[in-house]
């Protein structure tokens, strides 16, 4: 009770919000509420937020207290009031006395945040509570009755700002109603998406939380997104320079991307250059810095005269030392041999029919090989790596490649064969693309979509508004690079981080709020087949099941672990263990969409039966099916038809979605000094003969199968920019760690989550080579966990 002889006050607690509540129900977020008392007898709740993790409230609510009056504030989960535990999420106890001083004259407000403790009970609790106080003595009751009137309607607005926050359309309403809110009640505000408790944002930045309950900030200035809080105290130009560090590094990486058989990407070249990048059989080299050495791997026949005109779209060239070259346009690649005497090759297509391409159209020759003429002129290939010679296109398949799938692991082949085929060859002519750098995203879905499929299949002539130079290959990689950024950003509510970590990509099942999206989504998927088709790379890395979908293969359940770890590793445990009398569900899901909760059926009047022993292996595929699949059904297919006008089904499914990963993004240079750096060992130390064994085993892979051990073990064969010290996994950032696990005559093991591999003592390094190696390549899904 409090102290008679205090004097009494009025005072104002607004219940702003919460964060990072603990997650009860493996299954769904709790619909959080709070429930206020002063000294045990003034009693008052908060409305309930559905469905998070981090609940908005901002409700105000007016009680009478001395200094020495107590009060609590528990939260509970609205769903499971009724129940045993009562859904309790936590609470605070606080003296009102040491949270503000009720004596100072005039008005006075504190805002307090505090972490939420347990109960008698003894239950886990996460998370921050975020309340002010007033002193209202001085307040006219106008002001209180304003205070009391205007609580719903706040949190009705703060909801409708949360729902409509994802939509670009939507923003600039989003902060006209902020600023409205911050405006009122004076000193008595709440946080509003455009501040936190560490104080206001920087002008044009915003506060948002994604569907997995991670705080990200949107840049409204230059419409990027950012995990890191903006720092107040910094100029524009300083946070300019930091957006421009960053992108600067992402581009370095990004121009390092190859695929096996494949040199770096060359420099770009503009109208305004004399030089030009010579490719000769088996490297680049620009003939007035290095004539020697394009010169020693060059073709050794000469060219004569009398052969007539070159193709169209060729053109004969000099280098400085006077020695003919020849620039086909058409594919914007270069070569020492003359087209009009190159041999056209008989290949066998996938129908068994007899089919003819020139040796121009097949593209540079794998790493180690030169093409050469023999005396009567006919081509013949020297493969430098193993000292022999042929009479077969290693481009190409031989006799034996009739049947693609034989090379089952073998990328750089399928890349080859892939790459052979008369649907990806550049037709005649040229498509221009004209875009203003500052709205990339815009411009070019203007451009792409005007244009029709076989337009896009010409040669890409890329052009920069208000930029003079002709596009020999630098301007489409950079306009690759730079649209991948802006079209994949979260910003425009398509795609969204996936929740093991902030680099890897899925469809926000949310897109719809932008009434354009499906029409978005096809523009996605043929800037995709047209980065494929035309040898770009783009800056984007899907999660896997993406690209299972893109190749029509069922997603199961391994699938799950990359789009959402938590509810995978309950699915998991729903396998492994008895749910006889232990949970209660049916086969359905609850939806969210623009904040209604929707009860969606797995099959036909699901709500309404129950999981048991016997039928949990259904209900886990369908719920897998539902989470990943169908709730973006309508906007995949729209990806998906977009893809295929450029690229053919039938020719990207001899892929593995591993390979279709590295094949639309490349292979980036790893540096495996930097990934032995941070990495951390458990049951290992760093010295031990069996980790020496493993580094020296990652040194001597080429660049495939470096990325493959980092897809294994990571789920991407994405490198944070920063390196490997940026590694994230489903909980934050997580190194790369290698545990002592297993029998030596087992395979590694691999937990993508936590990014981590399970290497058992192997007794020599032949074992761990051939062991790791296996794991690494032949697996998919299998050996993982």
């Amino acid at each position: 009770m409090p102290n008679q002889q205090q004097q009494q006050h009025k005072i104002i607690v607004k219940v702003i919000g919460a964060e990072s509540l603990y997650k009860r129900d493996v299954f769904r977020s709790p619909d959080p509420f709070a429930v206020l008392t002063i000294d045990g007898m003034q009693t008052k709740s908060t409305t309930s937020a559905k469905r998070t993790l981090n609940p908005f409230w901002n409700e105000s609510f007016e009680f009478t207290a001395t200094e020495n009056s107590i009060l609590v504030i528990q939260i509970f989960d609205q769903k499971k009031f009724k129940k045993k535990d009562q859904g309790f999420l936590g609470v605070i106890n606080l003296r009102i006395g040491d949270s503000i001083d009720l004596n100072l004259p005039g008005n006075s407000e504190e805002t307090i945040t505090r972490d939420l403790k347990k109960s008698n009970d003894n239950l886990v609790v996460s998370g921050k509570i975020i309340i002010s106080i007033a002193n209202a003595d001085n307040r006219s009751s106008n002001s209180r009755a304003q205070d009391s009137n205007t609580s719903n309607h706040r949190t009705a607005s703060a909801s409708a700002n949360a729902a409509s926050s994802s939509s670009p359309n939507n923003n600039n309403n989003s902060v006209t109603n902020n600023n409205n809110n911050n405006n009122t009640s004076g000193s008595n505000r709440a946080y509003s998406s455009f501040e936190d408790q560490f104080g206001r944002l920087p002008p044009g930045w915003e506060r948002r939380t994604d569907n997995f309950g991670r705080t990200y900030y949107v840049d409204h200035n230059s419409r990027t997104t950012t995990w890191k809080r903006p720092a107040l105290n910094q100029t524009e130009a300083e946070r300019g320079q930091q957006r421009t560090n960053v992108t600067e590094a992402e581009r370095r990486q990004h121009r390092g991307r190859t695929l096996p058989g494949e040199g770096p990407l060359s420099p770009s070249l503009g109208s305004s250059s004399n030089s030009v990048t010579v490719q000769t059989a088996s490297n680049s080299a620009t003939p007035a810095s290095n004539p020697g050495v394009a010169l020693s791997m060059a073709a050794t026949g000469a060219t004569t005269a009398g052969l007539g005109e070159l193709p169209s779209g060729w053109e004969q060239r000099l280098t400085p030392e006077g020695r003919p070259y020849f620039v086909d346009h058409n594919t914007r690649t270069t070569t020492w041999v003359d087209p009009r005497r190159q041999q056209y090759i008989r290949t066998v297509g996938p129908n068994t029919t007899i089919q003819q391409q020139p040796v121009s159209q097949l593209g540079p020759l794998p790493s180690g090989w030169e093409m050469r003429l023999t005396n009567t002129a006919r081509v013949y290939f020297v493969d430098h790596n193993t000292k022999t010679t042929t009479w077969d296109d290693p481009r190409l398949p031989s006799s034996l490649d009739q049947n693609v799938p034989q090379y089952k692991r073998d990328f750089r082949r399928k890349v080859i064969y892939f790459r052979s085929q008369p649907a990806l060859r550049i037709l005649p002519g040229q498509c221009h693309i004209k875009v203003r750098r500052t709205h990339i995203f815009e411009d070019s879905y203007q451009e792409i979509m005007r244009q029709t499929p076989e337009d896009l299949k010409k040669r890409l002539m890329i052009k920069f508004d208000g930029e003079e130079g002709l596009d020999y290959g630098g301007v489409s990689r950079e306009f690759f690079f730079l649209l991948s950024h802006d079209m994949f950003n979260p910003f425009y509510c398509l795609f969204e981080y996936s929740s093991h970590d902030n680099y890897t990509l899925q469809i926000n099942p949310n897109s719809g709020i932008n009434p354009e999206h499906l029409n978005y989504f096809k523009f996605i998927g043929r800037v995709v087949g047209l980065g494929v088709f035309h040898r770009r790379f783009l800056d984007a890395f899907f999660v896997g099941a993406l690209y299972k979908m893109m190749l029509r293969k069922k997603v199961v359940l391994q699938d799950m672990e990359g789009v959402d770890a938590e509810f995978y590793r309950s699915l998991k445990w729903i396998i492994e263990n008895d749910i006889t009398d232990v949970l209660d569900l049916t086969f359905s899901a609850e939806d969210e969409r623009f904040g209604e909760i929707v009860t969606v059926d797995l099959k036909e009047n699901g709500r309404n039966i129950e999981v048991t022993e016997e039928n949990k292996r259904a209900y886990v595929e369908l719920i897998t099916e539902w989470k990943i699949f169908k709730r973006v059904e309508q906007q995949f297919k729209a990806f998906i038809d977009g893809f295929n006008e450029l690229i053919p089904q039938d020719l990207v499914n001899v892929f593995d979605e591993r390979e279709l990963e590295l094949l639309i993004g490349g292979l980036a240079e790893i540096d495996v000094e930097d990934w032995k750096k941070h990495t951390d060992y458990r049951g290992y130390q760093e010295s031990d003969e069996v980790i020496q064994w493993f580094w020296r085993c990652i040194k001597e892979w080429d660049s495939e199968q470096k990325a493959r051990l980092l897809q294994f073990t990571t789920g991407t064969s994405r490198i944070p920019v920063n390196g490997f010290k940026d590694l994230q996994g489903s909980d934050g950032p997580r190194r790369f760690t290698i545990e002592k696990a297993g029998e030596p005559n087992q395979l590694p093991k691999s937990h993508t989550c936590f990014n981590r591999v399970d290497l058992p003592p192997y007794k020599d390094y032949e074992s761990l080579k051939q062991k790791l190696t296996l794991a690494v390549e032949e697996t998919v899904g299998f050996g993982q966990e």
